[in-house]
């Protein structure tokens, strides 16, 4: 390939190299600076004389005498599965002060289209240790399910939690986890390795870290390197991948950044008009294939700008997805962890993972009574802020109570608090024993004989030790 010294415009990371042969898109780029300092780029647009660079490293230091070699090879990772354990930089460059992956192969980060007609139906349920999830947002293997936070929210500390704690039930199965950080601060980094080190859920990941003064366009590889990896572990290995990206709203404001300096067109408040098919071809990189033993499932993390879900972001993010679990800032306020709010949450391809032979055979019942419940329970607390808890009826009162209870038993944890799937339910019942029988409208007698009595029987037991322990 030709060695050009035409640069003839330099606009924030991009560069405008005027050329005289054909340039592939996506091509990787060598730019040698006056001083010997080498850059890497890659085209991000090319016409017939001009063709667009992006610099990874940022363009201070670059003028005319600066040479640019256009290497017709896309941008690629080196993969291993010696990366397991490893924290790697946004491009890919270990930044954890061991030595370089020697890599098995090195992989095009622009992944393999699946073929629709080759992916099978994500059907095993993921055990996530959090309540408010496993029962009434259900993950399961194979899915795209976002988490829609705000700024200021436990959304960080909930994608560490579900990186320790994930695990399918009953199988011993090889569970990898990839975790993508972008434009985050240095002191969040260090929380986030820190965790890792410390519980030890390190061994079985791999962590990216893109850091706040890093280069926008290093912000853009980062996602794609990450599940680059997840598909050599997946497809190479036979593993189940986890795939964690935070911040999503980093990620589109550097897409915006990028689109602002080629002077292209914006979209909806400033996005470009192809952010949607841009999120798309990074979550739909998430999958089960027929054939394939290993899966990805991705957990993307965005807060949404001013806590408005009819932002692009999240609006975009939410059409392409399967669902979301949205974090409620009333809920942090009251000092609850972890605040899902399960009312605008929805897991849209639950009922597969969930049932007899995955969870137990009354979870979907439990979770639309519970949901039910605690939905009528927060139309009352608005009611009560009006009228008072006075004028309530005494059924109403047991709703109110139920709302109450529902918070601070079910959706409040700790944050090393890993229950299990049958706990949960447990508690469920637990909390729908605050409820006359004939309430529970959404669950099948034969359950509710089964259930209900014993979870009647052990608040019975549990009020007379109280009891018992007071007159002491």
């Amino acid at each position: 390939m030709k060695e050009y010294r035409t640069i003839n415009r330099v606009a924030g990371p991009l560069i405008f190299v005027e050329k005289t042969e054909p340039i592939g898109y996506s091509d990787i780029v060598k730019i040698a600076l006056p001083d010997g300092k080498i850059k890497n780029g890659q085209v991000l647009d090319t016409s017939d004389d001009i063709v667009v660079v992006q610099v990874f490293e940022g363009t201070s230091g670059i003028d005319v005498n600066t040479r640019v070699k256009f290497l017709g090879d896309t941008l690629k990772l080196s993969v291993a599965k010696d990366m397991l354990g490893r924290v790697l930089s946004g491009s890919g460059k270990p930044i954890d002060g061991g030595p370089e992956i020697i890599p098995d192969k090195k992989l095009d980060i622009g992944g393999a289209a699946i073929n629709p007609f080759a992916r099978d139906t994500p059907h095993d349920f993921i055990q996530t240790g959090i309540s408010t999830i496993d029962v009434m947002n259900t993950l399961v293997r194979g899915q795209k399910l976002p988490l829609f936070s705000g700024s200021g929210l436990p959304h960080n500390e909930m994608a560490l939690q579900i990186a320790r704690q994930a695990k399918v039930l009953g199988k011993k199965e090889n569970f990898v986890v990839i975790f993508a950080a972008m434009g985050i601060t240095s002191e969040e980094a260090q929380y986030f390795i820190n965790d890792f080190k410390q519980t030890g859920a390190l061994e079985r990941s791999v962590v990216f870290l893109n850091l706040a003064n890093d280069p926008a366009v290093e912000r853009l590889v980062t996602p794609r390197m990450a599940l680059t990896a997840a598909e050599y572990f997946a497809y190479e290995h036979d593993a189940h991948v986890l795939v964690i990206l935070t911040d999503m709203t980093n990620y589109c404001e550097s897409l915006r950044e990028i689109g602002a300096a080629r002077e292209e067109i914006p979209g909806r408040r400033g996005y470009p008009g192809y952010m949607y098919t841009d999120l798309a071809m990074i979550y739909e990189r998430a999958g089960v294939i027929q054939g394939k033993k290993g899966s990805i499932t991705q957990i993307p993390i965005l807060t949404m700008v001013g806590d408005d879900i009819t932002h692009p972001i999240p609006d975009l993010t939410g059409y392409i997805t399967e669902g979301q679990i949205v974090l409620s800032r009333e809920l942090h306020r009251k000092g609850i962890y972890p605040c899902n709010d399960v009312l605008p949450s929805l897991s849209r391809i639950m009922n597969l993972g969930i049932g007899p032979d995955k969870t137990r055979e009354d979870h979907k019942q439990v979770s639309d009574q519970i949901y039910a419940a605690y939905a009528e329970g927060r139309d009352l607390r608005g009611l009560v802020a009006i009228v008072g808890e006075e004028a309530l009826s005494e059924r109403d009162k047991k709703y109110l109570k139920f709302e109450d209870e529902y918070e601070d038993k079910f959706v409040r944890q700790r944050r090393d608090e890993d229950r299990s799937i049958s706990e949960t339910l447990d508690l469920g019942w637990k909390l729908l024993g605050i409820l006359p029988e004939n309430e529970l409208t959404r669950i099948d007698p034969e359950l509710r004989k089964k259930h209900y009595k014993a979870a009647e029987e052990e608040k019975e037991e549990t009020e007379n030790k109280e009891g018992a322990v007071e007159k002491q």
